[in-house]
């Protein structure tokens, strides 16, 4: 299987996910859906990640 790079769109939306989820993580911000559910929110932008990686490449 052949993977390529992901679209800009969706690297963007894995690296906005995981700033996101550091910032709440590191500097203690309080996001409603994100507080508690940081490793579950980092799994989302790495699956992400991984599909537009493998999608791609179709």
């Amino acid at each position: 299987m052949g993977l390529k790079a992901p679209g800009i769109l969706t690297f963007m939306l894995s690296v906005i996910i995981t700033v996101v989820v550091l910032v709440v993580t590191f500097f203690g911000a309080d996001i409603p859906l994100l507080k508690g559910n940081e490793f579950w929110a980092l799994l989302v932008a790495q699956i992400i990640l991984v599909m537009g990686c493998i999608m791609r490449g179709l």
